[in-house]
C-alpha cells in the first residue's frame, strides 16, 4: 500500500514538472513566432504599418490589461484550474488566427494574448507553491525551455512559411497548448498542488506601496519593453543593415535562443549567492553592450542579439525570482507579478509604436538604439537595489523609508 502511494506521488511530482516545463514553452513562442512572417501577412491583407503593428501591440496590451486581475482569479478558482483555462485559450487563439481572415486574425492575436497573459503571472506562483525551496534552480529551468521553445519557432517560421504558407506555420505552434494542456489535466485532481494558497493581512494590502515592489516591477518592466522592441523591429533593423528575410529570421532566432542560455547556469548561480546584486548588474549589462553593438555595428549582429538575448533571459529569471524571494506567500507573489507585468506589458505595448514612429521622423535606427541603451542603465540599477536580500512586508514604517 505504501510502496503504490509513493509510486503514484512520484507519477504526480513528475507530471508536475512536466507540465510546468510545458507551460513555459507557451509563454513566448506563439507571440514572438509572428514576427519573422509579418510582412507576409501584411501583404496577404494589404494591410497599413499601423494595422501590422497592433498584431504585436494586441498582445502585449492583453498581458498590461489582464496581469494585474489574474490574483482574483487565482483566489476564485485555484491555481490549476487558471493555467488550464489560460491553455484553452491559448489554443482558441492559436487556431482563429490561422484562419486566413482578417478578422479572425486580429481576434486570435487577442485571445492568444490573454492565455500567455494569464500563464505568464502565474508560473511565478506556479513555482513558488510548488517548489519553495528550489525557486532559483526551477525559474532557471523554465527560463531555458521558454527561450528554446521560442527560438525554435521563429527560426522554422520562415522555412515553414515558405513551404506551406503562414497559416499552417502560425498554426504549427498549437502542439506547445496541446502538450501542456494534456499534461496539466493530470494535476486537476491532485490535492496537495490544488488547494488554494493561504492568506494573510499581507495579502490585502495593495503591493503597489511598497518600494521594493517597484524596483523589481522597473527591472522587469523595462526589460519587456527592450525585448519586444526587438521582437518587433530587429528584422527590419537587420534588414536596413543588409541581411536577407531568411538571415534575419535567423539571427531573429538566436536571440531568443541565447535568452535561453542563462536557465543552464543561472539558477546553480543565484542559489548559492547571498543577494543578487551582482549578477543582476552583469545580465543588465550584457543588454547594454547589445544594444551598443547593434548601433556602431550591426554587421556583426549575431554578437550582439547573442549578448541582448542572454541579458535579456536572465533579468527575466532574475524578476521572475525576485517575485518568489520578495515575497510572503503565493498569493503576494501573484500580485506583484501582476503588477510588475501590468506596468512591463504597458511599455512594451507603447515601445514598438514609438518607435515605429521615431524611426520614421529619423529615417534611422541609432536614437532608438541610443534611447534603448539609457533605458537599459536604468533598469541596472534598480536590478542592484531589488538585488538585496529583503521581504516586501507593506507597513507604515516601510512605505515611508523606502
Amino acid at each position: 500500500m505504501n510502496h503504490q502511494a509513493t509510486d503514484k506521488k512520484s507519477l504526480s511530482s513528475l507530471f508536475l514538472i512536466i507540465g510546468l516545463l510545458l507551460i513555459a514553452c507557451n509563454l513566448r513562442a506563439p507571440f514572438t513566432g509572428i514576427a519573422p512572417v509579418l510582412d507576409t501577412i501584411q501583404s496577404a491583407f494589404s494591410l497599413s504599418a499601423y494595422q501590422t503593428g497592433l498584431l504585436t501591440t494586441l498582445p502585449l496590451l492583453c498581458f498590461a490589461v489582464i496581469s494585474p486581475f489574474v490574483a482574483r482569479l487565482e483566489k476564485r478558482f485555484g491555481l490549476n484550474t487558471t493555467l488550464l483555462t489560460a491553455l484553452t485559450l491559448l489554443m482558441i487563439g492559436i487556431v482563429t488566427r490561422s484562419l486566413g481572415w482578417v478578422s479572425s486574425l486580429y481576434l486570435g492575436t487577442l485571445l492568444t494574448g490573454a492565455g500567455i497573459a494569464v500563464g505568464n503571472t502565474l508560473l511565478p506562483s506556479l513555482v513558488k507553491q510548488n517548489f519553495p525551496h528550489k525557486v532559483a534552480n526551477t525559474t532557471g529551468l523554465c527560463g531555458l525551455f521558454m527561450g528554446v521553445s521560442a527560438g525554435v519557432a521563429s527560426a522554422t517560421i520562415v522555412p515553414l512559411e515558405l513551404w506551406s504558407g503562414w497559416q499552417v506555420a502560425l498554426g504549427s505552434t498549437m502542439i506547445l497548448p496541446v502538450l501542456a494542456t494534456l499534461v496539466w489535466c493530470t494535476q486537476l485532481n491532485v490535492q496537495t498542488y490544488h488547494a488554494k494558497p493561504a492568506t494573510s493581512a499581507e495579502d490585502h494590502k495593495p503591493i503597489w506601496q511598497s518600494p521594493l515592489a517597484w524596483q523589481i516591477t522597473l527591472f522587469m518592466g523595462i526589460n519587456s519593453l527592450l525585448y519586444y522592441i526587438l521582437i518587433a523591429w530587429l528584422p527590419s533593423i537587420l534588414a536596413d543593415a543588409g541581411f536577407s528575410t531568411l538571415e534575419a529570421g535567423s539571427v531573429h532566432g538566436l536571440m531568443q535562443m541565447a535568452s535561453a542560455l542563462p536557465g543552464l547556469f543561472l539558477g546553480p548561480i543565484v542559489s548559492r549567492m547571498k543577494n543578487q546584486v551582482i549578477i543582476a548588474i552583469i545580465m543588465s549589462a550584457l543588454i547594454s553592450v547589445g544594444l551598443i553593438g547593434l548601433w556602431i555595428a550591426p554587421k556583426e549582429a549575431a554578437i550582439w542579439v547573442s549578448c541582448f538575448g542572454a541579458g535579456s533571459g536572465g533579468v527575466i529569471l532574475l524578476a521572475f525570482m525576485f517575485i518568489g524571494f520578495r515575497t510572503t506567500s503565493t498569493l503576494q507573489a501573484t500580485q506583484l507579478s501582476g503588477m510588475a507585468q501590468g506596468v512591463g506589458y504597458l511599455l512594451a505595448a507603447l515601445g514598438p509604436t514609438l518607435v515605429g514612429t521615431l524611426h520614421n521622423l529619423t529615417h534611422s535606427w541609432s536614437a532608438m538604439l541610443i534611447i534603448a541603451t539609457l533605458l537599459s542603465l536604468v533598469m541596472l540599477s534598480n536590478g542592484a537595489l531589488a538585488g538585496r536580500t529583503r521581504t516586501i512586508h507593506l507597513k507604515a514604517a516601510e512605505a515611508l523609508n523606502g
